[in-house]
């Protein structure tokens, strides 16, 4: 791959943004890459182990001159930050984010970006439990979807040069608009996620079942949720606070199915259970023919795995 902007600038330096690193560096998409997070502790991380071709110690100073800005902090912050960067944002440059919830993002970003500089809104459908800057991957990206979400207005040349630098970083792109992308996302990560939460959270209060049968029988389902349950608090905070109404819809239509199977198994009605198993087996294998999952034994696990 070519080289695409001459400067990135990354806010906030967690795992997707210490990720967009070491791909856009993999592939040689920019000349220079620069650095900012809040927490001093962060910045001494991202230094010692070589993260941004330069961390700066100011938001303003990672941004200036930069070709595109990449918000990379909890979707609750990043209204205040937008705000704080505009005043230094380089006329032409291009401003995403990496947020999970789109529509808020938009509201709280898009009144503070200069009339100068495009607003490209992003999100990849890539991660693991794991954040802070140690935990970032090249790889994190390859055959892993990013959806831009264009707003009214955004140029097509800023959008095709943001789409060029994902797939340069491995991921396949699509675009959709920010209401559609939160209600997807509500069903294919949000609500799981609440879901994976309240699990972890009822083996917690279920005080017949002791922390160490748990944690030492936990090979079959429950140990997946935990490893969900086990994201950043303050995101997936963010996310329910910003996702609302989208992910009250999905829960409500959980509710609905849950209730359903309670009463299959209440009577007995094994025939119900069967198909509605069957059905959703067919999604599980869709996913892996699509790429997205292994079909390996164990998830693909070594017989070593914790």
């Amino acid at each position: 791959m070519s080289q695409i902007y001459d400067r990135v600038a990354l806010i906030g330096l967690g795992l997707i943004a210490s990720s967009m690193f070491w791909a856009i560096k993999r592939a040689g998409l920019a000349g220079e890459v620069t650095g900012y997070a809040r927490s001093d502790a962060t910045r001494e991380t991202a230094r010692r182990i070589g993260l941004c071709d330069r961390v700066c110690n100011t938001v303003q100073d990672a941004v200036e001159g930069a070709d595109l800005v990449v918000l990379c902090v909890p979707v609750g912050a990043m209204g205040a930050v937008a705000q704080e960067i505009a005043p230094v944002l380089k006329p032409g440059a291009t401003v995403s984010d990496v947020g999970s919830v789109k529509r808020h993002v938009i509201e709280a970003v898009l009144p503070h970006i200069p009339e100068s500089v495009h607003f490209v809104p992003a999100h990849p459908l890539a991660g693991t439990e794991h954040s802070g800057p140690e935990s970032g991957f090249a790889e994190l990206f390859d055959n892993r979807w990013c959806l831009l979400v264009p707003v009214d207005g955004s140029e097509p040349d800023a959008i095709a040069r943001l789409r060029a630098l994902w797939e340069g970083m491995g991921a396949n792109v699509d675009e959709m608009d920010a209401d559609h992308h939160d209600l997807v996302l509500a069903v294919t990560s949000h609500a799981p996620h609440l879901i994976a939460y309240t699990m972890v959270g009822v083996a917690d209060d279920l005080r017949r079942v002791t922390d160490t049968e748990v944690i030492k029988y936990s090979a079959a389902g429950f140990r997946d949720f935990t490893r969900i349950a086990a994201s950043d608090p303050t995101m997936w905070r963010d996310v329910f606070l910003t996702n609302k109404d989208a992910t009250l819809e999905i829960l409500g239509r959980f509710t609905e199915e849950l209730f359903a199977l309670q009463r299959a198994i209440r009577t007995g009605d094994g025939e119900q259970l069967f198909d509605y198993f069957t059905r959703t087996r067919a999604i599980r294998r869709g996913i892996i023919d699509a790429g997205q999952d292994t079909d390996a034994p164990n998830f693909g696990r070594g017989t070593t795995s914790t």
